[in-house]
């Protein structure tokens, strides 16, 4: 059995290669796949969706101050993984937590910034994901996470990690947001394909295929955990808010890369013998049964990928088909009193249709900062954010463009009341320019 490196054995070891030509390995870079990897993976990934939020609307940085923040900020840090020569949990995990930041934003801007759909930006990132393990494979002749002991596979390694961010980001959002199934549910969801996976790889499937299977969908089930912790219970969370989540996750982040620190129970130990490393790249190969396993792992992802797309496609069209026709039976608002607490608000139609519900939740938020109210304020609008959320898989199918504009002014307001240093009047000019792109009253009308 091969003996894990202790601290007294060398940084990297000599092999020779089948082909005579000696190449220089390093320690394997990445942690074994157990129960703890799973977990702080999870966390990591939750962790990262809040940071992203709290920069771009708790410091009003805005994407792409926060894009290009992030993204320099993975870049040092995933040298520093590169530049290392053993697997260190806190170096490893770090760049977990960035990459997850980085990954999301990427889709982020892809559909916020560039107008890409969602069902592109999924469908783009399964291909770049396809080509970089064909080319991975080709190159190395493995796939095994149990064989990251040179430069090239790790390198291999990071970019297939960053493209299942931004799959899982694609993809989570479009089921959750696109398809108006919601982000409890999304997580459920995903959570039921990743036991199914589980079982499926204790009856035969393929580890390697089984493994990133799992790690796209943990991305849109740590979101979706987060989400359900944050939100008020109002809204069906639990109502911890995004700053006290955060918190619990990056205690529990800390917790255990120190217990992973100190016992090691995900150290991959590489041996210097050739032949065992050689069984190490590919441990189901051995020669008696070699063609037999390339060709059911090659079989078995063919299956797998093609039950994917007809499972998915279905879900999708049928959902589509539901979601036009709710959007075509919606009637748009009319012009009017709508009576709410006993008042009486004014609403203009909207190629949306009835916004009245949005434009109350922004009226009184409006009046709570008039008040000078701010937290109450602050609380208030998560209503918004909530309920948008929840009518934009029907909305944006009735008006786009429309969609897009109030959306855009959404996220400014959101910006402006979640910022750490709030300026009142700069929260009521954007609420007053959202209330006017809704057909709300008139600004003059609003204090």
């Amino acid at each position: 059995m091969p003996t894990r490196y202790g601290p007294s054995q060398p940084d990297r070891v000599r092999t020779s290669a089948t082909s005579g030509v000696l190449s220089e390995r390093v320690l394997n870079k990445v942690p074994e796949v157990t129960i703890w990897f799973w977990i702080i993976k999870i966390l990591c990934t939750t962790v990262g969706e809040s940071a992203a939020d709290y920069l771009n609307y708790n410091l009003n940085w805005g994407l792409t101050k926060t894009s290009v923040f992030a993204g320099v900020l993975f870049c040092i840090v995933l040298a520093w993984q590169l530049a290392l020569r053993r697997y260190v949990a806190g170096v490893y995990w770090a760049t977990v937590v960035l990459v997850s930041v980085f990954g999301t934003l990427v889709t982020d801007n892809l559909t916020d910034n560039l107008g890409v759909p969602l069902e592109a930006s999924t469908i783009v990132f399964s291909v770049l994901l396809g080509l970089v393990f064909i080319a991975w494979y080709a190159r190395e002749g493995t796939l095994s996470i149990h064989s990251i002991y040179t430069r090239r596979r790790e390198l291999f390694y990071w970019l297939a990690i960053l493209f299942t961010f931004a799959l899982g980001t694609a993809t989570g959002d479009l089921v959750s947001e696109g398809l108006g199934v919601g982000y409890f549910r999304t997580g459920v969801l995903c959570l039921l394909v990743i036991g199914a996976v589980t079982l499926a790889w204790r009856l035969g499937l393929n580890a390697v295929l089984a493994f990133w299977i799992a790690y796209i969908l943990t991305r849109p089930l740590g979101a979706s955990l987060g989400d359900f912790l944050a939100q008020p219970i109002s809204n069906g969370g639990l109502g911890l808010g995004v700053t006290v989540t955060s918190a619990i996750f990056l205690t529990l982040i800390l917790l255990t890369i120190i217990f992973l620190s100190i016992r090691k129970p995900d150290v991959i130990a590489v041996p210097s013998d050739p032949q065992r490393l050689a069984e190490l790249d590919e441990p189901e190969t051995a020669p008696r049964h070699h063609l037999q396993s390339r060709r059911s792992a090659l079989i078995q992802t063919i299956v797998v990928v093609a039950l994917f797309i007809v499972v998915g496609g279905g879900f999708y069209a049928i959902r589509t088909s539901q979601l036009n026709a709710q959007a075509q039976a919606a009637t748009a608002a009319t012009p009017g009193q709508e009576a709410t607490g006993g008042t009486e608000t004014t609403v203009s139609p909207s190629p949306l249709g009835d916004l009245s519900v949005f434009i109350v939740i922004s009226q009184d938020t409006l009046s709570l900062l008039n008040q000078g109210r701010q937290a109450e304020a602050t609380t208030r609008i998560t209503d918004l954010e909530s309920a948008w959320d929840s009518a934009a898989a029907i909305l944006k199918r009735r008006n786009p463009d429309e969609w897009t504009a109030v959306d855009t002014k959404i996220d400014r307001v959101l910006r402006e009341l979640r910022s750490t240093s709030p300026d009142a009047e700069k929260e009521k000019a954007a609420l007053r320019d959202l209330l006017q792109q809704m057909g709300g009253p008139p600004g003059a009308s609003l204090g």
